[in-house]
């Protein structure tokens, strides 16, 4: 690992953001690559611990121009929209950096996607070709997509790389704005929203997070999935740094503390349900120097820390701006403080109110960022992107405040979203699906706190004249749901109630539903407990 670093960890975090800020990045995603592969050649870019595989940044490098090849034969060329339905495995990235070579863009899909929402992505992205692992093509028997598919596994997938030869990876004139991917991110509409994400936004993201704290990185654990915007940064934050990005096929509250010792991870993405588990003896055995935590209550802050031996600090991010606030390393006195820290290199913040005027420090109003390296729009979506994007500010839609020194603290969402285990689910979309079942009338999706998933989704219902509402109801409506929205998206607690509460405009008043009780669990049937609560 011989990269200088561009930052130090006795340096303030105003010092360290200006050095962050004067950096030249890359001109593409594939040249971080060559210029890491140059210079560490034959050290290990990534181990994918599931699947028992190594790759160094050379081999990387020319499978990445394979994969250009590749794609460039299928007739894939500059601007063409690829949907890749990959699981984590070492295709995934490589199908990402081989397509960031010949100026293609990726459209990735979330494995646990259903037919209709695979379709959508593929319909609404204009995806010319869908790549998707032999394990999910079980999706592909609901209907037709208007796109080639190739599945990824096999012998004429082998077939296929073998016969690409990386010389032939086309090489188009390409800079930091082209874009890279179409990332599809839940939204209020219902249907997911398509945002333009550029070479220059992963390039600042990853760069952002590999020097902010001044401190190197060896071993980088990835195990959200890699259609999600983290994994996809943790390796260009590896590159950044030389390091090793370490993967697993999938999250798992019960094994992470495990992974952190056995894989001997220096920087993680720690999920506040592995704290949930039993203590083991490897609990505080691993050489982690920090591990990013989100929306963790509070009062575990200080306990994680403790139980763990490894420094925990908040951040806040989102699809569409990459990085937007981190709480420094050095910033002891915020431990259990509930802050998401400060802005970011390169990002700027304003809290205002209802009429977008600067509110002073203490007062709650929407959280404004601006800044280079943010997503270009939403898709095809002029509407959304003018309501999102105002004069250079994203309107994150999230309610915070600011104290004197810069901390900033989340209060809660004006978007109307629930957060499941790292999944953001669209109350109208799934509200959307249920409410076209015969039995249903009206459906309200509300967010119920829970320890181990931040939050679960609980559907109030009213039904259609003559139906019965009860668990044999449920069952139905969980299995019409099954076929139509992912796991994640379905609801845990189902309640019956007589009318909806309405606003003058005869919308549902789900504020009024939110305030009549204390307890939403309360009078709901649990659909995994089998119980009326």
């Amino acid at each position: 690992m011989t990269t200088v670093p561009i930052t130090r960890p006795d340096q303030s975090a105003a010092e360290r953001r200006v050095a962050i800020e004067s950096t030249d990045l890359p001109r593409t995603v594939p040249h971080l690559l060559d210029m890491a592969a140059a210079e560490s050649a034959d050290k290990i870019l990534w181990e994918f611990f599931d699947e028992g595989t190594e790759a160094s940044y050379r081999r990387v490098r020319d499978d990445s121009l394979r994969y250009g090849a590749l794609f460039a034969a299928l007739g894939i060329w500059r601007g063409d929209r690829v949907a890749v339905m990959l699981p984590n495995v070492p295709e995934m990235p490589l199908t990402w950096l081989g397509l960031g070579r010949i100026g293609a863009v990726m459209v990735p899909v979330n494995t646990r996607y259903s037919a209709r929402e695979l379709a959508y992505v593929v319909e609404d992205s204009g995806a010319r070709l869908l790549l998707i692992h032999e394990d999910l093509t079980d999706v592909l028997a609901d209907g037709d997509l208007a796109a080639e598919v190739v599945i990824v596994g096999g012998a004429e997938w082998e077939k296929r790389l073998t016969t690409a030869n990386p010389a032939a990876c086309p090489s188009p004139a390409l800079d930091r704005d082209d874009l890279l991917n179409i990332q599809y991110t839940s939204g209020t509409t219902g249907l997911p929203k398509g945002c333009l994400l550029s070479h220059r936004y992963w390039l600042t993201t990853g760069l952002v997070n590999a020097w902010r704290d001044g401190r190197r990185f060896g071993r980088i654990l990835a195990t959200t999935p890699f259609s999600y915007m983290d994994p996809q940064w943790l390796l260009l934050m590896a590159m950044y740094q030389r390091g090793t990005l370490v993967v697993g096929r999938r999250q798992s509250a019960t094994k992470f503390s495990r992974w952190l010792s056995e894989h001997r991870i220096e920087f993680c993405l720690f999920p506040e349900a592995a704290s949930k588990q039993p203590p083991a003896p490897h609990d505080a055995d691993n050489p982690v120097i920090r591990a990013n935590i989100y929306g963790v209550r509070p009062s575990a802050h200080a306990e994680i820390e403790a139980r763990y031996d490894l420094t925990a600090r908040e951040a806040f991010g989102m699809t569409e701006i990459g990085s937007g606030l981190y709480m420094p390393m050095e910033a002891e006195d915020m431990i259990g403080s509930g802050s998401c820290g400060i802005a970011s290199p390169f990002r700027e913040t304003r809290i205002v109110d209802e009429a977008g005027r600067d509110l002073p420090d203490g007062e709650i109003g929407e959280l404004l960022i601006r800044g280079p390296g943010m997503f270009q729009g939403y898709y095809r979506n002029d509407e959304a992107t003018a309501a999102a994007l105002r004069d250079g500010w994203f309107h994150t839609g999230d309610l915070f405040r600011r104290d004197a020194r810069g901390f900033h603290f989340i209060v809660g969402r004006k978007k109307d979203m629930i957060r499941r285990s790292g999944e953001n689910i669209a109350c109208r979309e799934v509200e959307a699906v249920l409410r076209d079942m015969d039995q249903i009338e009206e459906v309200a999706l509300i967010a119920v706190p829970d320890d181990m998933r931040g939050e679960e989704a609980k559907a109030y219902l009213t039904l259609q004249n003559g139906h019965v509402p009860d668990a044999d109801l449920i069952d139905r409506i969980v299995a019409y749901a099954d076929g139509r929205l992912a796991a994640f998206k379905i609801p845990r607690y189902f309640e019956f109630i007589d009318t909806m509460p309405r606003t003058t405009s005869f919308k549902v008043a789900k504020a009024d539903l939110v305030k009549a009780r204390t307890d939403h669990r309360v009078g709901a049937f649990d659909r995994v407990d089998r119980v009326w609560r």
